[in-house]
């Protein structure tokens, strides 16, 4: 009974950077961990990044470390992807996810995700 909506997906420029948010509803937002995805047209889901309940602890993939942050204002009940250093292969749909609290984040594992929003288009010219 989690509700997702992303926005903040557009068209940017190689280089260039964007931000994504993540908003949620319905159970308590700090009951879990949270991720982002992303997936391009013909491929798997991707895993991006992941951020413990609290917020103290994050993981990246190896794509987007150095590049990409993701945070979480659990006040606002909303998970942010702040994505910097933009590459074409970045291009994607980019979905927002809600697993169990303290250990989704750690696997970043799309199959240990439970809540899922409809995504955000990103796309990287060159």
């Amino acid at each position: 009974q989690v509700q997702l909506v992303e926005s903040g997906g557009g068209l940017v420029q190689a280089g260039g950077s964007l931000r994504l948010s993540c908003a949620t509803s319905g159970r308590a937002f700090d009951n879990y961990d949270m991720g982002w995805f992303r997936q391009a047209p013909g491929k798997e889901r991707d895993s991006v990044a992941a951020i413990s309940w609290s917020g103290a602890y994050t993981k990246y993939a190896d794509s987007v470390r150095g590049r990409f942050i993701i945070s979480r204002d659990n006040r606002k009940d909303t998970v942010s992807l702040q994505m910097n250093s933009l590459k074409p292969e970045d291009t994607a749909r980019y979905y927002c996810a809600a697993g169990p609290r303290g250990g989704s984040w750690q696997t970043l594992d799309p199959k240990d995700y439970d809540y899922w929003g409809q995504g955000t288009q990103v796309t990287v010219s060159a």
